[in-house]
């Protein structure tokens, strides 16, 4: 989604951003950062739970930028602003941001234990600062080379996936001032009949039934949260 039009190496062909560089739209907004400091809180705090209890966690991109655009277009028909493409950009990666530093402290946390220390709040909040940091410092240099350049080579499947999740879920104002490579693409898709803006149901569904799931097994304590097997002596 970052605007680029860097050439590609071995070829002439110039990379188009969906949004090109000399438009003017908006994207550091207030509700763009609010929205996104509450789905880190929300992604984040699922992620450390569900890496510390199975080891391994679920990418957030997707889910982020599904319920950014819902909230914004449901807002919409309210009364409000429909935010743009790049607002939803800004809610996603920093849910994405936040689920993968949660991810990194879950998987530290047992070593810092292991090392003989204790998970003080202030060790932890360490850790998690200098990841953060080690990462946005190490993409910085990284990312014209492995993405930019390599962009017909990397494929990068869920970050292609999320893409076309926020574009087809632009408003009007997005698809506006998208570049002619993706009008065009745009309309393609449109006269096939693939072009379908993207729903939060199934997101708010799983939501649910995990709330339901998890009241029923810890608050109402019908079934054991781990499976066990139980022999009776003789």
């Amino acid at each position: 989604m970052v605007s680029d039009t860097s050439p590609l190496p071995g070829s002439a062909q110039t990379f188009q951003s969906y949004i090109p560089p000399q438009a003017v739209m908006r994207e550091f907004t207030p509700r763009a950062v609010i929205l996104g400091r509450c789905s880190v809180s929300w992604f984040g705090a699922s992620s450390l739970y569900l890496v510390l209890k199975v080891g391994l966690t679920v990418s957030a991109s997707i889910p982020v930028a599904v319920i950014s655009l819902a909230l914004f277009r449901m807002w919409s028909k309210l009364g409000g602003r429909d935010a743009t493409i790049l607002e939803n950009n800004i809610v996603q990666t920093a849910g994405s941001a936040g689920e993968s530093i949660a991810f990194g402290l879950g998987v530290t946390m047992p070593a810092i234990m292991i090392l003989g220390f204790d998970l003080e709040i202030g060790r932890v909040m360490l850790v998690a600062l200098l990841g953060g940091l080690l990462g946005i410092l190490m993409m910085i240099p990284l990312r014209r080379a492995l993405i930019v350049a390599q962009h017909q080579e990397l494929k990068y499947p869920e970050g292609t996936a999320c893409a076309e999740v926020l574009k087809a879920g632009a408003n009007a104002e997005s698809r506006a001032l998208a570049s002619e490579a993706a009008q065009a693409a745009a309309a393609a898709a449109a006269r096939r009949g693939t072009q379908a803006s993207p729903s939060a149901k199934a997101i708010f569904t799983g939501f649910g039934i995990g709330l339901v799931y998890k009241t029923m097994m810890s608050a109402l304590k019908l079934w054991k949260d781990t499976p066990e097997k139980v022999s009776a002596r003789r």
